[in-house]
């Protein structure tokens, strides 16, 4: 499949970066008082993104780095699309990450899961 490309490169990336969570659970968005985050997010160290800053990163609650989903977002505000990771995230954890983009007035997400045999 050419989806599997598209995974195994996000997955070589997430082996050869450092995960840094710099917004825990429960802190708030340093422009958007509003924005609380309902799990810890963060960066993987050293990568790129469409906004110039790294690649966004969700860590659920189960041990290991499984990454099995990503959420494509659209901020119309800042008129930009970017991908976050969800690495380690439960069924309940990936609803709740959607209903934080949901949630938020210019902005939308849609959760792509990882094809598995």
């Amino acid at each position: 499949l050419m989806s599997d490309t598209f995974w195994t490169s996000l997955d070589s990336i997430i082996r050869s970066s450092e995960l840094v969570i710099d917004r825990p659970r429960g802190s708030v968005h340093p422009r958007y008082p509003s924005a609380v985050y309902p799990l810890d997010y963060g960066y993987l160290k050293g990568t790129s993104a469409p906004d110039g800053k790294e690649i966004d990163v969700w860590r659920g609650s189960q041990p290991g780095m499984r990454f099995d989903a990503a959420v494509c977002t659209v901020d119309q505000m800042k008129r930009d699309a970017e991908i976050k990771l969800l690495l380690g995230c439960t069924e309940a954890e990936k609803a709740i990450i959607l209903d934080f983009y949901a949630t938020r007035e210019s902005m939308a997400g849609i959760l792509i899961r990882r094809e598995t045999e």
